[in-house]
């Protein structure tokens, strides 16, 4: 039934992601792409002369029925519909509506794909494919110091797990000499505390004392930052999409295929290769920053091919 306040599309929207953001505290990657999603709904609803307050069951089957028409993938569709599902869960809870046309909608049936990782020996080309770039006698000052910055960048990724944006947005005190231990501010602005190891702490030192260098020579063209890795964009520091294309390039240079790398891929990497070698996945559930633990249970695959490994391997009455 019709809103018993009516508003506009735009507004419910601004409503639902303030709500969102205040008690969910979902991230601006979070709120942006449930804006999106919904302001496509919005789109197909104004085709069919009707509206989030006015729609119902048969119109947001319609929707789904034309996304899969435009071609989206199951794992899109599905995306798109938990945003619906959570607007008019909204829109019930504040009495804008006094039924949900989503509640029986059902959605595409999908297995959970398992995560891209790369080898232990394919993140170790990489790693000295940038440190080996970084030691050409042939490269510039400016990039000799991008090389740096990018070895650091790859060091702390494997190292933490952390998410590419909790990554480029490290404070410059994080790289002090006797942390052993980062503060890090990840998802609805929680905080967690990752340990350093000492390849990415001599990393970090490496890279700062070229940053340093290059201020003095006036080469970087950066001046001194709040932030780790700055630059001139609008956040004050380097961007994920910088990071994303100067990895993809990496890859080429070490004879990976570009599109297996990427900062997420780093970041399965870590979270695999742990397990692999007998961590928790409670551990690895905290080292990540997930909420829930069944986020973390898209890797149980590893500890399961792990516990095949010990019982083939250490069980008396295995074959040898």
């Amino acid at each position: 039934m019709p809103a018993a306040r009516p508003t506009t599309d735009a507004k419910l929207t601004t409503l639902f992601l303030d709500m969102l953001a205040a008690e969910q505290g979902a991230g601006d990657n979070t709120l942006a792409a449930y804006r999106r999603d919904l302001e496509d709904l919005s789109s197909f609803l104004g085709g069919r002369k009707s509206s989030f307050a006015a729609a119902g069951t048969d119109d947001l089957r319609a929707f789904l029925a034309d996304l899969d028409t435009r071609g989206f993938k199951s794992a899109s569709v599905a995306r798109r519909l938990s945003a619906i599902r959570h607007l008019y869960r909204f829109m019930l809870n504040e009495r804008m509506r006094k039924d949900d046309p989503a509640a029986i909608l059902s959605g595409p049936k999908r297995g959970r794909g398992l995560p891209k990782v790369l080898s232990i020996a394919d993140v170790d080309r990489l790693l000295e494919k940038a440190k080996e770039l970084t030691e050409a006698p042939d490269r510039s000052p400016l990039q000799t110091l991008r090389g740096k910055r990018l070895s650091c960048l790859l060091e702390v990724l494997y190292a933490t797990g952390l998410r590419v944006s909790e990554l480029v947005s490290l404070p410059l005190s994080a790289a002090r000499r006797d942390a052993r231990m980062i503060a890090v501010r990840g998802k609805g602005d929680k905080e967690r505390l990752v340990p350093l190891n000492d390849a990415s702490k001599q990393s970090m030192a490496d890279y700062l004392a070229a940053l340093d260098q290059s201020r003095k020579s006036k080469t970087s063209g950066t001046a001194t930052s709040k932030w780790l890795f700055p630059s001139f964009g609008e956040s004050g520091h380097l961007s994920r999409q910088h990071f994303a294309r100067e990895l993809k390039d990496l890859a080429i240079a070490a004879g990976l295929a570009p599109r297996l790398v990427s900062p997420h891929v780093l970041r399965h990497a870590f979270a695999s290769h742990l397990l692999h070698n007998g961590a928790d996945l409670r551990i690895v559930q905290t080292l990540l920053g997930h909420t829930d633990i069944s986020t973390t249970q898209i890797y149980t695959h590893v500890v399961e091919e792990r516990l095949k490994s010990l019982v083939r391997d250490l069980h008396p009455l295995a074959e040898k």
